[in-house]
């Protein structure tokens, strides 16, 4: 089975909240959000490319998901306005058979070690499909940072 199927049944356009965890307030802050579901190369790859808002100012970012059958893995390439900047996070991870992607990646926080970032993408069916995202700490605790949730346009 290929690991992208279930988010590839979701091509398309999509709409819902996006509901940020402000790492320095521990603030919620909601926004209206969208998703485009995107095959890529004849399905080899998607995109997921999404819109969101903070502070009343247009937020956007990319997801390009590749699956790699031989090594049964997932690896994506994410990035952000807000979070990013300029830069890319490249994540590894898996994928279950019930749709779930999820991708580990890491960035710096000088002057102190790298912290960690865990994607997950929940794709059920045609008419779910969501994106959570948790900060994780150099000793490996988590804390949600991102949790987007849409239905079908």
């Amino acid at each position: 089975m290929n690991g992208l199927e279930k988010l590839l049944a979701c091509a398309g356009n999509w709409s819902g909240n996006n509901r940020l965890r402000e790492p320095n307030t521990n603030l919620a802050e909601d926004s209206e959000s969208t998703a485009t579901v995107t095959p890529v190369l004849g399905g080899r790859f998607v995109r997921l490319d999404y819109t969101w808002g903070y502070q009343g100012t247009p937020q956007e970012g990319s997801l390009l998901i590749g699956y790699d059958s031989k090594a049964d893995s997932v690896a994506v390439h994410w990035i952000d306005t807000w979070h990013m900047g300029d830069k890319v996070m490249v994540c590894r991870g898996t994928a279950t058979d019930d749709g779930d992607i999820t991708v580990h990646g890491s960035y710096a926080a000088p002057p102190g070690p790298d912290w960690g970032w865990r994607i997950v993408i929940r794709s059920r069916g045609h008419a779910d499909l969501s994106l959570t995202m948790f900060n994780v700490s150099p000793d490996q605790r988590e804390e949600l940072g991102v949790e987007a949730t849409y239905s079908r346009v």
